[in-house]
């Protein structure tokens, strides 16, 4: 079972890569993978070196594959191990560069060891792909190898592999079959019913007007503008806007029915844009700008128009990104994600996996805390499970 590593993902077929990509993940795609690298989003300078893996059956099918990195820092993974890194520098050690497999930028849970449906041994392959991965670690003396945010579906293999498991906490919505947004409203408390009521109510009465719409459906003009928003959201934070401006009217192309933009408007001026992702069964909320203040925007941008659009495309789920406590509110419950580690040095892999018990069940101890501030009824809660509580 050969399976190889490249240093581009233009090197393998895009008909192959997509055939392997669940549910037209858009970040999974070879569209956004080969964007990203032709962009400069990724590559030399950025800390992020594609190293795409590659594993085929002896008649040269491709079975599976990984999107793997070498990382130079830990900047846009989303997962933090600064202080692992630390660690390591006191004690006179490199832990840069490191192996990992993720979506630079892109804290969205998906597959990360990608399978051949109609094989006869997808565990074979998997555990081909993650020795092979541990291998090349190994032969290189690199420190580590992370798998950030894989599914459920994918830790077994790479634990049974000596990983290490980690356990993250954001905050996602699931649709209950709602027939509209009223319906929706229908199932929490009146106090938060009122608080969102409220904040659209805010935004329709400064005049904001608010438009939907798919990639590459906006002028080269309109993406100009979202992407001056994109970057002053990073620049107000004291972040680095890695992607560009190129890369975005790529994707607005290659990706159009998969890339969600919302755009305000007030006299006929662009002032805010909320650029989202889609696959068949989930949006994910990624990148927010605006031009100037206005009192609840930010929540009809990024949250409440993302709703209506789940439930009027009956999406199952909406992942409105990283972080952010505000979203419990708003109908977003606290939901586990997942990451996957291994350590090279003994020591280190010691202190990491006490660090980690430790780490554990406090991260179980958070979700749990802040589910108690669900905006849901009770009876909904009671009723499903599957939105009550966050997924192991």
């Amino acid at each position: 079972m050969p399976v190889e590593c490249f240093d581009s993902f233009t090197a393998i077929s895009p008909a192959e890569w997509n055939t392997l990509v669940p549910d037209s993940n858009p970040f999974l795609s070879h569209e956004f993978l080969t964007a990203l690298e032709r962009h400069h989003c990724v590559g030399e300078g950025t800390g992020w070196l594609p190293q795409p893996v590659v594993c085929r059956a002896g008649d040269g099918r491709l079975l599976g594959a990984t999107p793997l990195y070498l990382n130079f820092n830990s900047y846009g993974e989303f997962v933090f191990d600064w202080g692992w890194a630390e660690a390591f520098r006191r004690q006179g050690f490199a832990y840069y560069p490191k192996l990992v497999s993720a979506i630079p930028y892109t804290p969205t849970t998906s597959r990360r060891l990608l399978l051949a449906p109609d094989q006869p041994q997808p565990d074979d392959t998997a555990r081909a792909i993650i020795d092979f991965v541990l291998e090349e670690s190994q032969c290189r003396r690199y420190s580590s190898v992370h798998w950030l945010f894989p599914t459920s579906e994918d830790l077994q293999p790479l634990q049974q592999q000596g990983f290490l498991p980690r356990l993250g906490c954001q905050f996602h919505w699931q649709n209950l079959n709602y027939r509209d947004f009223q319906d929706f409203l229908d199932t929490l408390t009146a106090k938060r019913r009122k608080n969102i009521n409220r904040e659209r109510r805010l935004v329709r009465e400064a005049g904001l007007e608010l438009r939907l719409l798919r990639g590459g459906d906006l002028s080269e003009a309109q993406w100009h503008t979202v992407h001056a928003f994109y970057r002053s959201t990073f620049q107000r934070l004291g972040g680095t806007p890695t992607l560009t401006l190129p890369f975005f009217l790529e994707i607005a192309s290659t990706l159009s029915d998969r890339l969600i933009v919302v755009l305000a408007r007030i006299h006929n001026r662009e002032v805010a844009a909320a650029i989202s992702f889609r696959d068949q069964t989930t949006l994910y909320g990624r990148h927010w700008g605006c031009r100037a203040d206005y009192d609840s925007l930010h929540f009809e941008a990024c949250y409440y128009q993302g709703l209506e659009y789940c439930i009027e495309q009956g999406l199952r789920r909406f992942e409105p990104g990283a972080q952010g406590e505000h979203k419990i509110h708003r109908g977003f419950l606290p939901t586990l994600t997942h990451s996957a580690h291994w350590i090279a040095h003994p020591s280190f892999r010691q202190a990491i996996s006490q660090f980690l018990a430790q780490e554990t069940p406090a991260v179980r101890d958070y979700a749990a805390e802040l589910l108690q501030h669900s905006p849901y009824r009770a009876e909904v809660i009671r009723d499903a499970p599957t939105v009550a509580g966050p997924t192991r």
